[in-house]
C-alpha cells in the first residue's frame, strides 16, 4: 500500500466513522468495488485510534468533565449504552465477521439507516423544542434505548452515529446533546474495537503485513492515521452543527439510494457482489 492509498482510506475512515452513513459498510462496499484486499490490521488499528484521537481533540471538555467527576449519571448512561454492543458483539461474532467478509447484507443494511434516520427526524418534528430532555434529565431507559440500537450497528452497512442518534432524538433528547452523547458513545465503541485488534497484532504475519503479504511501511500508516484523525476532527465538528441546526434527511436521502443500488447489483446486475 503507498501513501496516496493509505491517505484515501483514511479520510474514508475519518469521514464515514462519524457521518451517519456507516464506515464499516462503506469499507466493506470499497473493499468490493476496488478488490482491495484487507488492510493489514496494524493499519487498520491505527485508523482507529486517528479517528478517536478527532473526538477527543473536538469533545475534551465533555471528557474532562467526566474524567473530574465519575461519580456521575452521565457516566452510568454511557456505561448502559454501551453494554447491548459488547453482548451483541461476542454472541453473534461468527456471523458479524461473516458480514464484513462478505457483504451479503450491506444493501438492507444502509436502507435499515436510512430508515432510522428518517424515522428520527419525523419524531423529532413530532416532538418540536417542547420538553426535550438536556443531560440532567436523561435516565436509564434512554441509555438503553440508545445502545441497543448501537449495537445492531455493529452489523455493516447500519450506520453507529445514525443508530444512536435516531434513538436519542425518538427519546426526546436534545438534539444538540443528543449529538454530543453519540459522539462520547464512540469513545468506548472505538477503543474497544482497537483493543481487540491489539490482542491479534501480537501474532505479526497478516497484522502487520495483509493478507496479500505486501508490507505497509511506516510513512503509509503514519500518513493514514494523520489524515483519519484531521478528517474526523472535521466530521465531528460538522455533525455537531448539523444535528443542532438542520436535519439528517440529506443522509438519509443518500444511504437510502446506496442501499437499493447494492441492492440491484446483488440481485440483478451482480457488478460488484
Amino acid at each position: 500500500m503507498n501513501i496516496v492509498n493509505a491517505i484515501i482510506l483514511g479520510i474514508i475512515q475519518g469521514l464515514t466513522e462519524f457521518l451517519p452513513v456507516s464506515s464499516s459498510g462503506h469499507l466493506v462496499l470499497f473493499q468490493k468495488i476496488f478488490g482491495i484486499e484487507e488492510p493489514a490490521l496494524l493499519f487498520d488499528t491505527m485508523l482507529h485510534i486517528g479517528t478517536l484521537a478527532a473526538v477527543f481533540a473536538v469533545l475534551w471538555a465533555d471528557i474532562w468533565a467526566i474524567l473530574r467527576k465519575l461519580n456521575q449519571p452521565l457516566t452510568a448512561y454511557l456505561i448502559i449504552a454501551t453494554v447491548p454492543a459488547v453482548v451483541f458483539a461476542f454472541v453473534l461474532k461468527k456471523p458479524i465477521e461473516k458480514a464484513f467478509e462478505t457483504g451479503q447484507f450491506l444493501g438492507v443494511c444502509f436502507l435499515i439507516t436510512a430508515a432510522l434516520l428518517v424515522m428520527a427526524e419525523l419524531l423529532s418534528k413530532r416532538a418540536g423544542n417542547a420538553n426535550l430532555k438536556k443531560a440532567a434529565d436523561m435516565n436509564w431507559l434512554d441509555a438503553l434505548v440508545i445502545g441497543i440500537l448501537q449495537a445492531i450497528a455493529i452489523i455493516p452497512g447500519v450506520s453507529r452515529s445514525g443508530a444512536t442518534l435516531s434513538g436519542a432524538l425518538s427519546r426526546r433528547l436534545d438534539r444538540e446533546f443528543a449529538a454530543r452523547f453519540s459522539f462520547l458513545l464512540s469513545i468506548p465503541a472505538i477503543l474497544g474495537a482497537a483493543v481487540l485488534q491489539l490482542k491479534d497484532l501480537a501474532k505479526g504475519g497478516e497484522a502487520v503485513t495483509g493478507a496479500a503479504g505486501s508490507g505497509i511501511g511506516v510513512a503509509a500508516i503514519i500518513a493514514g492515521t494523520l489524515s483519519a484523525t484531521v478528517v474526523g476532527f472535521i466530521a465531528v465538528r460538522l455533525m455537531l452543527k448539523i444535528v443542532k441546526e438542520k436535519s439528517l434527511w440529506g443522509f438519509a436521502i443518500y444511504t437510502g439510494t446506496l442501499g437499493v443500488l447494492v441492492l440491484v447489483d446483488q440481485c440483478a446486475a451482480h457488478l460488484v457482489f
